[in-house]
């Protein structure tokens, strides 16, 4: 995608045009038969200084993402999470690229608009606000949110009586989701006619309905009962006389690869069943992991060692309260490996590895195959763009904001 058209773009945007871009062939990586571990490599020889954990964020892959989402869901606008990863180089990217924002608070309002981002471009995709980011959200044009109470329609009306909504509708159960957010959020189906009744009482428009079948589902057949049940919504409004919705919100969850592309035929075969009679009604999806996900990696250094008989024990400088926090938080299975190429033949070990804090619950891995290593090597965590450093602590004096992002990309 280098020299075309849509990367140029990247390279000029906001957020991206400001920062130190390594350039970087993918092919040379190919010889080390991985491209993560190259671009690692050719992080390191541009900044040999570097002796602590640092991402690198492949621009390139979120292009490529893009445009692979496009042709999949070619009527389904990305308005990306922002709460998967805010940096503000991935921000920047996908705004060029033609994306919109779900942002969920006051700083992630703050942040997209900061890089020129139009508030109609923003869906405030919280269904339960505090007032003052809801009133941050009228001042600065924000007029697009979500709920799924009606005690969150009586605090619009009071913070911000121009706002148009989406009614959140609780996913389907069953679909075997890493993260299910059907616990916390969106109306069961008979709380739906008294939920378009109280916004029609307040007078607030409700421009659409919304929907989240969770974050990874594996049965992708929730999708197609997502969407029945939306237009089912669709038609509630209708028979209560309110006017026509015009915007169906899809969620995200999505993960990159073939999975992303049997949901998209899944749900492209749903819309056409339920809404291809309402081709004026606008699909929107709230993408995060798909296109954070695999586009950054963790390079992460050795700064201790314990051998006990066969046993290696490792200690690296990010963990569970760091950026490492994915372990928990979002149920990521860390697959550590060596920075350094493998010897034919080399020799393995039982290894643990535990991050830099003084916590025992920080252990990244135990009994976990892992050639000799020594203090100051590198192990490469991959795939550790999605709700990492975005979620991390400064626990014990360890910053997660002192990870150093190194921006490149890749042809």
């Amino acid at each position: 995608m280098v020299g075309s058209s849509p990367l140029q773009a990247v390279l000029v945007a906001p957020g991206v045009k400001d920062t130190k871009v390594l350039a970087f062939e993918r092919r040379d990586a190919l010889k080390d038969k991985d491209a993560a571990s190259g671009l690692l490599r050719a992080v390191l020889a541009a900044n040999p200084a570097q002796r602590t954990a640092f991402y690198a964020f492949d621009l390139a892959r979120v292009v490529d993402l893009y445009w692979a989402w496009r042709r999949a869901l070619a009527g389904v606008r990305p308005c990306y999470a922002v709460k998967c990863n805010p940096d503000p180089a991935l921000l920047g990217a996908l705004a060029a690229l033609g994306a919109g924002f779900d942002c969920a608070s006051r700083a992630e309002i703050e942040a997209v608009l900061a890089l020129g981002v139009r508030p109609r471009d923003i869906v405030y995709a919280n269904p339960c606000k505090p007032e003052p980011h809801l009133e941050y959200a009228a001042e600065v044009g924000v007029n697009l949110a979500t709920y799924d109470s009606e005690e969150e329609v009586a605090k619009v009306k009071r913070c911000h009586p121009n706002c148009e909504l989406l009614l959140r509708l609780k996913g389907p159960d069953g679909g075997d989701a890493r993260v299910d957010l059907g616990t916390k959020y969106g109306a069961h189906a008979d709380e739906v006619v008294p939920l378009l009744r109280a916004a029609q009482s307040a007078g607030l428009n409700v421009a659409g309905v919304s929907f989240h079948v969770g974050s990874g589902a594996n049965n992708l057949a929730v999708y197609r009962g997502a969407i029945e049940a939306a237009r089912a919504a669709f038609d509630a409004a209708a028979a209560l006389g309110m006017p026509p919705m015009r915007v169906l919100d899809i969620g995200g969850g999505f993960v990159s690869g073939p999975t992303f592309d049997e949901a998209a035929a899944v749900i492209n075969d749903a819309l056409a069943q339920h809404f291809g009679d309402l081709p004026c009604v606008e699909v929107i999806g709230e993408p995060g992991r798909y296109f954070a996900e695999t586009a950054f990696t963790l390079a992460a250094r050795v700064i201790g060692k314990r051998t006990r008989g066969e046993v290696r024990e490792y200690w690296i400088d990010d963990g569970l309260y760091g950026s490492l926090n994915c372990i928990i938080m979002d149920h990521y299975v860390p697959t550590p490996r060596p920075l350094a190429a493998p010897r034919p033949g080399e020799k393995t070990h039982t290894s643990t590895v535990f991050g830099p804090t003084c916590d025992s619950l920080d252990t990244v891995v135990t009994g976990y195959q892992l050639p000799e290593m020594s203090v100051g090597d590198w192990l490469v965590f991959d795939n550790m763009g999605a709700y990492t450093t975005g979620a991390g602590s400064n626990f014990n004096g360890f910053a997660t904001s002192d990870i150093k992002i190194y921006v490149a990309y890749s042809s």
